[in-house]
């Protein structure tokens, strides 16, 4: 047989042949991941039911958060007075709703009925001023009174009371009535002399202690804004009077209790929210302090 037949077939015969062969399949492989890289990045590709690359999605998590869960509003603007059932859904259902600190449930005619007995007045007076264990406005010193008037209207009502809610007043129904106080308040009152040495003092001149005031103020706040936890000793507080509830906490200095009234305190026992929740001055806060502190004396 000749040889011929043995020889292998082959296309690439010269080595010319097989630089040309190899740049080709590089070539091709360099082109198909050319193809392959345009392909992955034509389009955003997201998993599958995702809308994590929306444009809403996209808006949503670069949005700045000051913008989250604040409203603006003017405060020039004239306020708009809620109704006795918003009031009762943000503000006194935490209480009445529950019956939590003794509160009468809203619906409950027979937990009402003694209170309705009082009448409207008295218990408008007690949700606007506080009365044992429930805080002035229920705790929100931002409530309007005629708002907190409908809360209780919306309430009673539903406990056997057909009382008329009230209505907002008119834009001018204060002023005749500012306007008479002004004059009035504008007369200063005239100056008492000063005493000179070994002068007794004029008839009816009575020396009254600077503190005095101080004491009248703090009681006030502790009848509006205090009582509610300091009278049950809700959330750890402890009881006015409670002398050994209140010896270690007198012990810590009057600057200490002055400083955690003030800017609130969280310790073991419980939590002290800032001015206990009002937004009383300062100084009626330590006035507080002090007319409890000398009652745990």
């Amino acid at each position: 047989m000749s040889d011929a037949h043995n020889e292998h077939q082959s296309f690439i015969r010269t080595p010319k042949q097989l630089i040309i062969a190899v740049a080709g399949f590089f070539l091709v492989i360099v082109i198909g991941i050319i193809l392959l890289v345009i392909f992955a990045t034509n389009k955003p590709l997201g998993g599958a039911g995702s809308e994590s690359q929306s444009a809403q999605a996209v808006a949503t998590r670069v949005r700045p958060v000051a913008e989250e869960g604040f409203a603006f509003k003017d405060v020039n603007a004239p306020k708009m007075l809620q109704s006795g059932q918003a009031v009762y859904n943000a503000t006194c259902v935490a209480c009445h709703g529950s019956g939590a600190a003794g509160a009468p449930k809203a619906g409950d005619a027979s937990a009402w009925s003694a209170r309705i007995a009082q009448g409207y007045d008295t218990l408008v007076q007690h949700a606007v001023q506080g009365i044992r264990a429930m805080p002035a406005k229920g705790g929100n010193p931002d409530l309007d009174d005629i708002e907190v008037a409908r809360a209780v209207v919306y309430m009673t009502n539903q406990s056997g009371a057909k009382f008329k809610e009230p209505e907002a007043p008119a834009a001018g129904a204060q002023a005749p009535a500012q306007a008479a106080a002004a004059p009035a308040a504008a007369a200063p009152a005239p100056a008492q002399p000063a005493a000179t040495p070994g002068t007794p003092p004029t008839a009816g001149a009575i020396a009254t202690p600077a503190v005095a005031g101080n004491n009248e103020a703090g009681k006030s706040l502790f009848n509006t804004a205090c009582t509610a936890c300091h009278t049950a000793g809700i959330a750890g507080a402890p009881k006015v009077g409670d002398k050994a509830a209140w010896a270690p906490r007198i012990a810590q200095g009057t600057n200490t209790l002055y400083e955690h009234a003030i800017k609130g305190f969280q310790g073991k026992a419980g939590v002290m929210p800032p001015k206990g929740g009002s937004t009383a001055p300062d100084a009626d806060v330590k006035a507080a302090v002090d007319y409890m502190v000398a009652a745990a004396k």
